[in-house]
């Protein structure tokens, strides 16, 4: 069964979870959880997480590195390799 759309409630999530499992795994797609109405939660797959943390990290790195720049606490290319 595939996962039509991929905004569900809760009461999917509780009654349909391996097939859940097995869409999200083959699709990696997230699907987002609602209650009451409200979206609560969002489920992915693993290497999807893996994936999204690394780009978060790599992110993060680039911004450090662009503030350095901003404050002057860097050194030029030929002094690091001199």
């Amino acid at each position: 069964m595939k996962i039509s759309s991929q905004i569900k409630p809760i009461s999917y999530l509780k009654s349909h979870m391996a097939e859940i499992v097995k869409d999200i795994s083959e699709s990696r797609e997230p699907l987002f959880i609602t209650q009451n109405g409200e979206a609560k939660l969002v489920v992915m797959d693993v290497k999807s997480y893996e994936e999204q943390k690394e780009t978060l990290a790599l992110l993060k790195i680039l911004a450090l590195g662009n503030r350095e720049i901003e404050q002057n606490k860097f050194r030029d290319a030929e002094d690091v390799f001199a």
